[in-house]
C-alpha cells in the first residue's frame, strides 16, 4: 500500500490543485498538496512499517493503524470544521464505519463458528485420521494440499493452514524436508484455494460485499485457482521423500454435537447468500441469524451437559477443565482474533481518509489510467507478497476504478494468491512459521518462490483465456 500512496505524492507535484472537489454532490477540500495531506501519508506509512515488523517488535498489528486512524480524522475533522464543511468528514467517517461494521460483524460469526468446531475436536479427528491412514510421504503431500484447497473457500485459510500443519508435523517427525515442502504446499493450495468463494478470504469478502461479483461469479476462478496450487505441487512432487512414516494409532473422536455445528454453519452460509442474493439484503443478516442459531444450539448443550461428564476432561491454556463446565458459546466469542478485527477497523478508516484527501482518485489515475487495468492488478498480487492483501483491496475498492467483471476477477485472484510468492506474504504463511519453527523459514519457501510464480503467471494465462468473455461484461449486478 505505501507504493501506491508515495506513488500518489510523486504525482501531486504534476497535478494542479484546486481549492475544492466535488463529489457525490458534496463539497469536498482538495488536502493533496498540503502539510496535513503529508502528514496523514507519513502516519499511516510509520504505522504500517511497525505492522510489518509485528514479529520483530512484538507491538500486536491493530495498535498503531488504531493510532494512525485516529489522529489522521482528527486533522481532517479539524480542517473541515474550519471551513464549514464538518458534516461532510462526519459523513465519510460513517460511510467508513458502516463498511466496518458489516465485515466486522460477518468475521466474528465465521470465527466463532470456526473456534466452536474446533473446541468439538473437528479438525483434532480429521488430523487424526488422516494420521492414521498409513499414507506414503508424497500421497500425504497431495492429500494435504488438495485439502487445504478444498477446506479454505469454506473456512478461513489461516485455520485451513494450521490445521493441515498439524498433520504434517504429526507424521514428518523423521523426515524434516517433507515438513519444509509440506508446509509450502499448504500455504499455496489454502491462499489458492480461498480465491474461487466469497468466504476464502478478506479480499473476496469484500469484494463480494461490495456487490461487484456475484456468489455464483467467484467459481470462474475456480480452475485458475487449481493451476496455481497444481503447478508448483508439481514441481515440488520430486523433492518430496520417498517411503511411509511410522503408523500412529492414536484416534481423536469428535465431542458431543460437532456434527450438528457443521450443518449449522453449511446452514450459516447459505442464509448469508440468500440474504445477498434472493433478498437483496446484506449478507451480514445472515451469518448474524446463523449465529442466533449457533447460540440456541449452545444452550441445549450447556442444559444437557450431564452426558458429557464421562468423558476424559481435557484442560485448555488458560487451565480450564473443557469438559467440566457447560458449553458457552461467549467464550467461543470471546476467544476471535480481536486483533485481526481491530486491525481491519484500523485499516479501513486509514485508507478511507486517504480516499477522502483524494490521493486515491490520484493513484488510481496514476496506476489504472497509465499502465492499464490488467497491469496493474498483476502488479497489485505481486506486491501483496510484502504488504497485506487487505489494505491493497480496500484502496482499490475506494479508487473505485472502472473495471469490466473480468479485471475485477483478476484482481481478486492476484490479490489472494499473490501473498504465496513469500512466507510473509499470507497469515497461512506467517503462522506456519512459527508453527512448524525451523523447518519452514522465509528462505526454505523463498527456495521455491521460482515454481509458485509459475503457478502465478499460468493461473492469470488461464483466466484470460477461460473467462475471456468475463472481460466484455460489466462488473456489479
Amino acid at each position: 500500500m505505501p507504493i501506491f500512496l508515495l506513488t500518489a505524492v510523486m504525482l501531486t507535484a504534476l497535478v494542479p490543485g484546486s481549492a475544492f472537489a466535488s463529489n457525490s454532490n458534496l463539497e469536498l477540500l482538495d488536502l493533496t498538496q498540503t502539510g496535513i495531506g503529508f502528514f496523514c501519508i507519513a502516519a499511516f506509512v510509520v504505522a504500517y512499517a511497525v505492522v510489518i515488523g509485528e514479529e520483530y517488535i512484538g507491538l500486536r498489528k491493530s495498535k498503531p493503524v488504531i493510532v494512525a486512524a485516529g489522529l489522521m480524522w482528527a486533522l481532517i475533522g479539524y480542517t473541515y470544521s474550519q471551513n464549514g464543511l464538518g458534516e461532510q468528514a462526519e459523513a465519510a467517517v460513517r460511510h467508513n464505519l458502516t463498511e466496518y461494521g458489516e465485515l466486522f460483524l460477518f468475521l466474528l460469526v465465521a470465527m466463532t463458528y470456526i473456534n466452536t468446531m474446533n473446541e468439538r475436536l473437528t479438525f483434532d479427528a480429521l488430523r487424526s485420521w488422516l494420521v492414521r491412514k498409513g499414507y506414503s510421504y508424497r500421497a500425504l503431500f497431495w492429500i494435504t494440499g488438495l485439502l487445504a484447497f478444498f477446506i479454505s473457500p469454506w473456512a478461513d485459510n489461516l485455520t485451513t493452514a494450521l490445521v493441515m500443519c498439524a498433520v504434517v508435523l504429526a507424521v514428518g517427525k523423521d523426515a524434516p524436508k517433507f515438513i519444509g515442502v509440506g508446509c509450502i504446499n499448504i500455504v499455496v493450495a489454502a491462499n489458492a484455494g480461498g480465491v474461487f468463494s466469497p468466504f476464502g478470504d478478506i479480499t473476496t469478502l469484500m469484494v463480494w460485499q461490495k456487490g461487484l461479483i456475484d456468489f455464483w461469479g467467484f467459481f470462474a476462478l475456480f480452475i485458475p485457482g487449481v493451476i496455481n496450487f497444481i503447478v508448483p505441487a508439481a514441481c515440488m512432487h520430486f523433492a518430496v521423500p520417498t517411503g511411509t512414516p511410522p503408523l500412529n494409532t492414536h484416534v481423536v473422536k469428535t465431542k458431543r454435537g460437532a456434527k450438528r455445528v457443521i450443518a449449522l454453519f453449511v446452514l450459516t452460509i447459505a442464509m448469508a447468500v440468500s440474504f445477498h442474493s434472493i433478498l437483496h439484503l446484506p449478507p451480514v443478516l445472515g451469518m448474524m441469524t446463523g449465529l442466533g442459531f449457533l447460540q440456541m444450539f449452545s444452550f441445549y448443550l450447556a442444559k444437557t451437559h450431564a452426558q458429557d461428564l464421562p468423558l476424559i476432561v481435557e484442560f485448555s491454556s488458560d487451565g480450564i477443565a473443557s469438559d467440566n463446565v457447560p458449553f458457552d458459546i461467549f467464550r467461543k466469542i470471546a476467544s476471535a482474533d480481536w486483533d485481526t478485527l481491530l486491525f481491519f477497523y484500523g485499516v479501513i478508516l486509514c485508507v478511507g481518509a486517504l480516499g477522502f484527501i483524494g490521493y486515491l482518485a490520484l493513484a488510481s489515475t496514476a496506476l489504472y489510467g497509465t499502465l492499464g487495468a490488467s497491469t496493474t492488478n498483476i502488479i497489485i498480487g505481486i506486491i501483496s507478497a510484502i504488504i497485506d492483501n487487505i489494505p491493497l483491496m480496500f484502496a482499490v475498492l475506494s479508487m473505485q476504478p472502472d473495471m469490466s467483471l473480468g479485471q475485477w476477477l483478476l484482481v481478486t485472484l492476484t490479490a489472494g494468491v499473490g501473498g504465496s510468492l513469500l512466507s510473509i506474504g499470507s497469515a497461512a504463511g506467517v503462522a506456519l512459521m512459527g508453527q512448524a519453527r525451523g523447518h519452514y523459514t522465509f528462505f526454505s519457501h523463498l527456495k521455491w518462490s521460482w515454481a509458485i510464480a509459475l503457478g502465478y503467471a499460468a493461473s492469470i494465462a488461464a483466466h484470460f483465456w477461460i473467462n475471456a468473455e468475463t472481460f466484455t461484461q460489466a462488473a456489479g449486478h
